[in-house]
């Protein structure tokens, strides 16, 4: 039997499951798999449906859920695995990343890959301790180029990290209201006082593109706020520099590190016809032998937590995981609803049209608040 699978053109999303495919023999295991390869942008372009048509495994982030739960288009892991497989996986993965993926009762995803937003910085640049606190990162801004990731979704990413670091997690204390607007105001000043000195060299680039420059330039010292990927802070190619990454800003000092989770899942579509070979297969890449040797050898990030604390991993990796393992533990996860997807591009949108045109912090709130209220009552309807 053979089976095609989608997932993200970054080798932490397709070089670990390509070697793993690779690996499989027909003879022995009875089918074969190919993993095809998207830009990630691709995932938020084309419906969940559509790709779940034409592929049987579909490599997802969390917000796309319950789109794919309104058109029916994945398995749940309910129908596919044991309550104790799955209270077992819930038991080992760090932080939210498989919960994140249950929707009305169920799991729609088995967590592959586990990240987050976190600071990522040059401690050549910095010139000292990365900063802890947001006003830390304001007053660094003064002496050093602090970025912005706002491409894309991340200004909305952005926005609701910040906000979970001021104490109120968006959508969470009433799932009516995105953000109180004290503590819409409040995310929005810290924005636009790091919007102002933000370096234009990076304001169009995604995370992946900010992290490249980082790299290889001298005018970002600094991103608050950005997805990790473990590849940079041990780079291979010549003439990169290392970058150090450390746990998301706090409003104070101990108090929780304000980040949105990232990373990404497996889900099963219902074209796929999984025999019980390709489960094995899907369990081996969760197993702690695979999680904490064979995924992080093959450029990916593990969602395991003891893969997060192991010793050699750490060390290969420049101890990316161990710094950042609490932001991940305590990551807000994003509204999840039919069109939430829409409303992350709506919002990511009016915020960055706000911070490049100086509009008034409470318009830009009243928009977005405007723009969330009107996708989670269509959800609803």
């Amino acid at each position: 039997m053979h089976y095609l699978g989608l997932t993200w053109d970054h080798p932490r999303g397709y070089n670990a499951l390509a070697a793993a495919a690779a690996r499989l023999d027909v003879n022995r295991d009875r089918f074969t798999l190919a993993w095809q390869k998207q830009p990630l942008e691709g995932f938020e372009a084309h419906p969940i449906a559509d790709l779940c048509a034409r592929y049987d495994l579909v490599v997802l982030d969390h917000p796309h859920v319950g789109e794919a739960v309104a058109s029916k288009c994945l398995q749940p892991l309910e129908s596919l695995f044991s309550a104790v497989e799955i209270a077992s996986l819930e038991a080992d993965t760090i932080g939210p990343c498989l919960s994140s993926y249950k929707y009305e009762g169920q799991h729609w995803a088995l967590p592959l890959d586990a990240a987050t937003q976190v600071m990522a910085y040059r401690a050549d640049l910095v010139g000292g301790e990365a900063p802890v606190t947001w006003d830390e990162v304001v007053a660094l801004s003064e002496r050093a180029p602090v970025a912005l990731s706002v491409a894309g979704p991340h200004a909305a990413l952005s926005f609701q990290s910040i906000a979970t670091s001021f104490g109120e997690p968006p959508a969470n204390r009433d799932p009516e209201l995105f953000v109180s607007e004290a503590t819409g105001l409040a995310v929005l000043d810290v924005m636009a006082r790091l919007a102002s000195r933000s370096p234009s060299s990076v304001w169009a680039l995604n995370p992946i593109g900010i992290l490249g420059h980082m790299a290889q330039s001298r005018d970002v010292a600094l991103c608050p706020l950005i997805y990790g990927y473990v590849n940079y802070a041990s780079p291979t190619q010549s003439g990169a520099a290392p970058i150090s990454f450390s746990n998301a800003p706090r409003k104070v000092a101990g108090g929780r590190p304000g980040s949105t989770l990232g990373g990404t899942g497996i889900g099963i579509s219902t074209r796929c016809k999984p025999s019980p070979e390709l489960l094995n297969h899907l369990r081996w890449l969760l197993s702690e032998g695979a999680q904490s040797v064979f995924i992080p050898s093959h450029d990916g990030q593990p969602s395991r937590r003891s893969s997060w604390h192991n010793a050699a991993v750490n060390e290969r990796w420049n101890r990316f995981y161990e710094h950042t393992a609490e932001t991940l533990e305590k990551a807000y996860v994003r509204p999840r609803f039919n069109g939430a997807i829409a409303f992350q591009t709506r919002c990511s949108q009016l915020i960055r049209d706000g911070l490049a045109e100086r509009r008034s912090h409470r318009a830009v709130l009243g928009d977005i608040q405007d723009a969330y209220g009107a996708s989670f009552r269509a959800a609803a309807a």
